[in-house]
């Protein structure tokens, strides 16, 4: 479901006449520009609904390639090709209708006016025809790009969504970003106009090589013989030497991306920490870096541009000399000698022209190796082949022998067996680190244990679909994500469908409803991203409402009070008494006074369960929870107003 609703209703609220009648998502809109929104938005097409089919399965892995990549769209890429073929040629029929205008019009035994305009006006003929065509080719090779990277992006944004949560913790969001723009960008531009160029170019060499070796072998031999094993050398030099460079540029500009995105992002603490001018000392290191590589690109495009003009040079010299004895000898005519060197300058322009186009191929090729290997990576948390669908579920949860470490060397937990019946509430405690929150994310299959099982109503999680799994399964996370858009927008975003009249009963049980009903625009109020306009308990009680409409059978709340004051947490604990009732829950709490209310409190610490039972029990063993609670008590006494919020740290 996409936030526009909700940002439009807004707008609607707030906005100006222009605003409020286009709905666009922002209010505001200068008197005199609104004529000009509104004639603009009714010339826009319009658009059905997207119809998107994903799978938590990935596709069958297959090597991205340029070739892989135009394939899907084979008939604009041979349209673009046929017109390409004809523009060379197009282009070069000027030498020869030059050498015609000179042998048989200027020459004093062939002096021709009537010879010499027909050659012109032939020109002026072709250099017409090549301009047609070329729109054509332009237009041809902007459509093949435009398709082209709109499947790619979708590709690859799907398969972001499928990968698994360590991926996004070990990798950093400015280099995953720089796959979906940098990255993408320089393949765009290679493939609407670099790869044609390419093929322009190249094409010339072989029609002009032809064509110099049909006005005189020798010549030609010569020429070839001359200046292409030198310049074969030197390209060969210079692609290992560029690609390798280019590889360089793409990785320090993902550097680049990377640095702003986590400064931006942690912009706060920068400022509250005054390190912003640190921060500029660090970028700007950054920066060095992606400058240093792209200078050793320019050196070497430099040192292979250099030589090759000093070949093109030296080879026109060559023939210009040889050529020149043969017309005085009458072995050759003038305009056949003009029309080769004219051709030979055909020969030559086109490898000056690959040189640039052979950078933009590398950096698309260097873009096509980060994006293969993006593609490439297996989700860890992968949907099994023969998965099947999970039903209705009582929620009853087992843990069996189940070991787990983010690192294979580094346990988390150890050996732990548990069993939650259907319907029972069940309050983790522990340390810091203790793995409260590890076993939250093993329910919801946001990992998989490295020994043992995870078991739903005696379903293995690793043998059923992700999305049925998930379906039953409400979760609130220690700090609550919420999507630039409406409040409804947020609320709604745990099920399709969800009506208004859901999103405003669950905004009432979590206690946001007389908030919501002082806003001007209700439920379509906006907000910002990450919530930055809402105070953090205000975050986590929109959390909790869009857990609440996602009605699943099973709810884990990790830490999903931590940020509330005693007024909202109240609130927050009267709601959960109705939306637990009859439903499975996983508590992990930080504060006790959550955790006295499950049926069951289960303490962990190191990796392991230690304890396990109700509250009174748990006192009554004079354990590690009693201690717990002694440490808490005395934190009471000693602050009666303020209620600490990790007692379970001791």
């Amino acid at each position: 479901m996409g936030f526009g609703g909700g940002m439009g209703g807004f707008g609607a609220a707030f906005g100006g006449g222009g605003g409020g009648r286009t709905g666009l998502p922002f209010g505001g809109i200068p008197a005199e520009l609104a004529d000009g929104v509104e004639r603009l938005v009714a010339s826009e097409p319009e658009r059905p609904e997207p119809d998107v089919t994903f799978s938590n399965r990935a596709p069958k892995a297959r090597r991205l390639s340029l070739a892989f990549l135009v394939r899907r769209r084979w008939k604009l890429a041979l349209l673009s090709l046929v017109l390409v073929a004809v523009e060379t040629v197009g282009l070069q029929t000027g030498p020869f209708l030059t050498q015609i205008g000179i042998d048989h019009g200027l020459i004093a035994h062939h002096r021709s006016a009537a010879v010499v305009v027909a050659a012109g006006l032939a020109y002026l003929v072709s250099v017409l025809v090549t301009v047609v065509v070329e729109r054509s080719r332009v237009r041809a090779t902007g459509r093949l790009a435009a398709s082209v990277m709109h499947d790619l992006r979708v590709q690859v944004f799907a398969h972001l969504q499928r990968l698994s949560l360590d991926f996004f913790t070990e990798e950093k969001a400015g280099v995953i970003m720089t796959r979906m723009t940098s990255d993408i960008e320089v393949l765009q531009q290679l493939l609407q106009d670099g790869l044609a160029q390419f093929a322009i170019q190249a094409l010339t060499m072989v029609v002009v090589t032809v064509i110099l070796f049909s006005y005189d072998v020798r010549l030609a031999a010569l020429t070839v013989l001359v200046v292409v094993p030198v310049l074969s050398v030197m390209s060969l030099w210079f692609r290992a030497a560029s690609e390798r460079a280019y590889l360089r540029v793409r990785d320090a500009l993902a550097g680049v991306i990377g640095d702003v995105a986590e400064s931006l992002a942690g912009i706060r603490v920068v400022v509250a920490f005054n390190r912003r001018r640190a921060n500029v000392i660090r970028h700007r290191n950054v920066v060095g870096d992606y400058r240093k590589e792209n200078y050793r690109t320019a050196r070497i495009t430099a040192a292979y541009g250099a030589g090759s003009d000093l070949v093109g040079l030296v080879g026109q010299l060559i023939v210009l000399l040889v050529g020149g004895e043969m017309v005085l000898h009458h072995q050759l005519q003038v305009g056949e000698l003009v029309a080769f060197i004219l051709y030979l300058g055909s020969f030559f322009q086109p490898i000056q022209q690959l040189v640039q186009l052979y950078n933009t191929y590398q950096q698309g090729q260097a873009a096509v190796i980060k994006l293969g290997a993006l593609l490439a990576t297996e989700p860890t948390v992968a949907e099994a082949p023969g998965a099947s669908e999970l039903g209705p579920l009582e929620g009853e949860i087992a843990f069996e022998d189940v070991s787990f470490g983010y690192h294979p060397d580094e346990p988390v937990l150890r050996h732990v067996s548990l069993r939650i019946a259907a319907g029972e509430v069940v309050a983790f405690v522990g340390p810091t680190g203790a793995g409260k929150s590890t076993i939250a994310k093993l329910i919801t299959r946001f990992y998989d244990p490295t020994e043992g099982q995870v078991l739903l109503d005696g379903h293995p999680l690793t043998s059923v679909t992700l999305t049925s799994l998930r379906r039953q399964l409400g979760v609130v996370p220690q700090e609550p994500y919420l999507f630039s858009g409406s409040i409804r927008d947020n609320v709604a975003f745990a099920r399709d469908g969800a009506s208004d009249a859901e999103v405003e009963e669950a905004l009432d049980l979590v206690g946001l409803s007389e908030l919501v009903e002082r806003l001007p625009a209700g439920i379509d109020s906006p907000v910002h991203e990450r919530g930055q306009s809402l105070s953090s308990g205000e975050r986590q009680l929109v959390a909790l409402a869009r857990a609440f409409v996602a009605r699943p059978r099973v709810l884990v709340l990790d830490e999903a009070t931590s940020n509330l004051d005693l007024e909202s947490e109240a609130k927050v604990e009267r709601a959960l008494d109705q939306l637990l009732e009859g439903r499975t829950a996983v508590l992990i709490a930080h504060r006790l006074s959550t955790a006295m209310r499950a049926d069951r409190i289960v303490v962990v610490d190191r990796g392991e369960v230690v304890e396990s039972g109700t509250h009174e029990a748990l006192l009554a063993a004079q354990g590690r929870y009693a201690a717990m609670f002694a440490t808490w008590q005395r934190s009471r006494g000693d602050d009666a107003e303020t209620e600490p919020s990790e007692a379970s740290a001791s």
